[in-house]
C-alpha cells in the first residue's frame, strides 16, 4: 500500500513536470465555477500573472469587458460542460492591459462516476499568426483591388475545365459582360464560331496545363457580337503539391495596335514600292534619253534619205518600213518616259465627259462586239489637271487590257466620282480635291502578287510579242505627274478596276488656250540657226534637217563651245538639247538671255522636269522630232524674231 501510494505520487510529479516544462502554452485547472486553481510557467509567460496573483481568481479576468459583458466566459465553461469541449479564437488579455489571439481548448473534467470537478483549459497565443494572417488578408485585399482597378486588362481565373470563377473591371470593360453575367460560363464563349469548333480553347488549356503556360493571338467576341484582336496569356495554377487547380487568364484588346501596326506595314510597303519605282523610273528615264537620241540619228537619217534618194520600188518601201519602225521605236520611248516621269506634258483642264464620249466610238470598234461598254460618267464634273492626249491613250490603253483579261466577253464599265478631301488611308492623296476616273472590267482578275507588279515596266502576263509591258507603267507615270494617282484593284476571278485619280483644276487653270501648229518656214525667213548637241549623231542630223529647210547652220558640241561662237558670230536662233555635261541646255538658254536677249531659243528635250530655276516658258521640241515638228518650232520662233 505504501509502495503503491508511492508510486501514485511519483506519476503525479511526473505530470506536474510534464506541465510545468511546457512554456508555449497556458495550461492551467479551473473548478466548476471557473476560479483558477493551478497555474503553469507557460500561462505566467503568455498571460504575466504569477501563480500567487492568478490562483483563486476566476479565468475571465483574460476576457475583453465586451466578452465579459456577452457572458462569454460563462458560455464556454457551459459549452464545455453540455458538449464535452469547448474551442474558439478570441481577444485576450494580459496582466499589464495589452491583447494577444489566443486559440483556447476547455475539456471538462470528470470523476469515474461522471460527476464535474472542474475545466482543463489550454491557451495557446497565435499573435503571431494572427497578424501575419491578417498582413496575407491585407495582401489579399489590396491585390483584388488592383486586379478591379485594371481596366485595360481583361483578368480573371477560370477552374480547370475553363469556367470563368472571378472576372475583373478591366474583363468587363474590354468583352461587356457583367460578373453575374459571365461567372460560371465557359471561357469559349468568347471565340468565334469556326474557332469553338475547331476545338481550339481546349487546346489552349491543354497547353496551359502541359507546359504551364499558353500565349497567343486572334480574334474575339464581346457580348454585343463585335469582334476585336486579342493578345491572351493562360497560365495554369497548382497547389502545393502541384495539382491543377484552375487558370488565370489576362486578355488585352490590341485592336488599335494591330490596326496601326498595319498601317506602318502599309506605308513601309508604299515607301519600298515608291523606291523601287523611283530607281527604276530613272534608269528607265536615262535609257529612254539615250534611246530618243539613237531614233533621231536613225529617222533623221531616213527622212533625208527618202528625200534625196530617187524612187525606187524596190527602196521605198524599205525606207517606209524603217520610219514606220522608229515611230514605234519612238512610242515605246514615250511610254518609257510617261512612266518615268520625264515625258514632255501640255498640262491643262480637261473636261472629262467630254473626252470619254468623244472616244466611246473608238473604244467599242477596239473591245469588239463581246465586250459591252457601259458609259457612267456623269454628264457634269469638275475639269481635271491633265494632258488630254495622254489621258485618251490612257483609257485606250485600259480598254485594250480589260479586252484582254475577258477572254469570254462581258461589261466594261467607264464611271467617275467625285472626292473632296481625298482618298481616305492614302497619304499620296490628301489635301486636294480629286476626280476618279474609274475603269471597270469582268475579267479574270490579277492575283496579288500579280497586282503588286503591274506597275513594274517590262512586266506582262501577256505571251511574247503580245506586250510590251509599258502600258501600265505609263498611265501609271501620267498619273503621277498630273498630280494624282493609278490605283489598281483586282480579285481573281471576278475582274479588275483601275482608278485614275486626277486633281480637279484651279480657277486659274480652266480656261485651255488654243494653240494652232506653227507653219513650215518659207524660203525669205532662213536665219542663222546654232545646234547644240553633244551627241555626234543627233548633232549632225539636226544640222542637215536644219539645212535641207534652207536655213544657215553652225553647229557646236557643248554649250561652252556655243557660248564661244555665239560670241564670234551673229546668231538668231539656238536649238540646243538639255542634257549636256558641264553646261545644261536650260543653264545655256539663261545666259543667252542674259548676254544676247534678241536671240530665240528652242529647247529639245524629251523631259518634262527642268531643273530648278530654269525658264518654263522656255520653247521645247519633244525628241525625237521629225523634220517637219522641227520646221514647225523653228517657223515660231522665227516669228518672234
Amino acid at each position: 500500500m505504501i509502495e503503491e501510494t508511492g508510486s501514485m505520487r511519483s506519476a503525479e510529479e511526473r505530470y506536474r513536470l510534464l506541465i510545468d516544462s511546457i512554456t508555449d502554452y497556458a495550461i492551467y485547472m479551473l473548478d466548476v465555477d471557473g476560479i483558477v486553481s493551478s497555474w503553469n510557467p507557460g500561462a505566467e509567460r503568455f498571460k504575466l500573472y504569477t501563480e500567487s496573483e492568478i490562483i483563486g481568481k476566476h479565468f475571465s479576468e483574460f476576457y475583453l469587458p465586451e466578452d465579459r459583458a456577452n457572458d462569454r466566459p460563462a458560455i464556454a465553461l457551459r459549452t464545455a460542460a453540455e458538449e464535452g469541449r469547448f474551442e474558439g479564437e478570441g481577444w485576450r488579455v494580459k496582466k499589464d492591459g495589452t491583447r494577444f489571439w489566443a486559440h483556447v481548448i476547455i475539456d471538462p473534467i470528470r470523476t469515474t462516476s461522471g460527476k464535474l470537478i472542474g475545466f482543463a483549459k489550454i491557451t495557446r497565443d497565435l499573435s503571431e499568426r494572427k497578424a501575419t494572417q491578417e498582413l496575407l488578408r491585407k495582401s489579399e485585399q489590396q491585390f483584388r483591388l488592383l486586379v478591379q482597378g485594371v481596366t485595360d486588362y481583361a483578368i480573371y481565373m477560370m477552374d480547370v475545365e475553363g469556367h470563368v470563377s472571378s472576372w475583373n473591371g478591366g474583363a468587363e470593360r474590354i468583352k461587356m459582360y457583367s460578373a453575374e453575367e459571365i461567372i460560371g460560363e465557359h471561357f469559349s464563349r468568347f471565340f468565334q464560331s469556326e474557332d469553338r469548333e475547331s476545338g481550339f480553347p481546349q487546346r489552349a488549356l491543354d497547353t496551359a496545363a502541359k507546359d504551364g503556360r499558353f500565349e497567343s493571338e486572334g480574334w474575339r467576341i464581346r457580348k454585343d457580337g463585335s469582334k476585336f484582336w486579342a493578345n491572351a496569356v493562360i497560365d495554369a495554377i497548382r497547389d502545393e503539391s502541384g495539382t491543377l487547380i484552375g487558370f488565370a487568364k489576362i486578355t488585352r484588346d490590341i485592336s488599335q495596335k494591330r490596326e496601326t501596326e498595319r498601317q506602318l506595314e502599309t506605308a513601309r510597303e508604299e515607301l519600298f514600292q515608291a523606291q523601287k519605282m523611283e530607281a527604276v523610273g530613272q534608269l528607265t528615264g536615262g535609257v529612254a534619253h539615250d534611246f530618243n537620241n539613237l531614233l533621231m540619228a536613225i529617222q533623221g537619217s531616213l527622212e533625208l534619205l527618202r528625200k534625196t534618194l530617187p524612187y525606187s520600188s524596190r527602196t521605198a518601201p524599205l525606207l517606209a518600213n524603217a520610219l514606220q519602225a522608229t515611230q514605234r521605236g519612238a512610242s515605246l520611248t514615250q511610254r518609257m518616259l510617261a512612266f518615268s516621269r520625264k515625258q514632255e506634258l501640255t498640262v491643262h483642264a480637261v473636261d472629262i465627259p467630254s473626252i470619254v464620249t468623244g472616244m466611246t466610238d473608238l473604244l467599242q470598234r477596239t473591245l469588239g462586239p463581246s465586250v459591252i461598254l457601259e458609259n457612267k460618267i456623269p454628264s457634269h464634273l469638275p475639269l481635271v489637271h491633265t494632258d488630254a492626249n495622254q489621258l485618251e491613250s490612257a483609257l485606250l490603253n485600259l480598254a485594250l487590257n480589260a479586252k484582254d483579261a475577258m477572254l469570254r466577253g462581258g461589261f466594261l464599265t467607264i464611271g467617275a466620282d467625285v472626292h473632296v478631301k481625298g482618298r481616305e488611308n492614302d497619304a499620296e492623296l490628301q489635301g486636294c480635291q480629286y476626280v476618279c476616273l474609274w475603269i471597270r472590267d469582268e475579267g479574270e482578275g490579277m492575283e496579288e502578287e500579280t497586282l503588286t507588279k503591274a506597275t513594274t515596266p517590262f512586266f506582262t502576263t501577256k505571251g511574247v510579242g503580245k506586250g510590251t509591258g509599258l502600258g501600265l507603267p505609263m498611265v501609271h507615270g501620267l498619273m503621277a505627274q498630273s498630280g494624282g494617282k493609278l490605283v489598281l484593284k483586282s480579285v481573281k476571278d471576278v475582274g479588275t478596276t483601275a482608278e485614275l485619280w486626277l486633281p480637279i483644276a484651279d480657277a486659274a487653270t480652266q480656261t485651255v488656250e488654243d494653240q494652232k501648229p506653227a507653219t513650215s518656214s518659207s524660203a525669205d525667213d532662213r536665219v542663222v540657226i546654232l545646234a547644240v548637241d553633244d551627241d555626234p549623231l543627233v548633232l549632225m542630223n539636226t544640222v542637215l534637217m536644219l539645212q535641207d529647210l534652207g536655213h544657215y547652220v553652225v553647229e557646236a558640241n557643248s554649250g561652252i563651245e556655243a557660248m564661244r561662237i555665239l560670241a564670234e558670230s551673229e546668231v538668231q536662233l539656238v536649238v540646243t538639247d538639255h542634257a549636256m555635261p558641264k553646261m545644261t541646255g536650260s543653264e545655256l538658254a539663261a545666259q543667252i538671255r542674259v548676254k544676247w536677249p534678241k536671240t530665240q531659243l528652242i529647247l529639245a528635250t524629251g523631259y518634262a522636269d527642268l531643273p530648278p530655276g530654269a525658264d518654263a516658258q522656255l520653247p521645247r521640241l519633244a525628241k525625237p522630232f521629225t523634220e517637219q515638228q522641227l520646221a514647225e518650232a523653228v517657223s515660231k520662233a522665227i516669228k518672234s524674231i
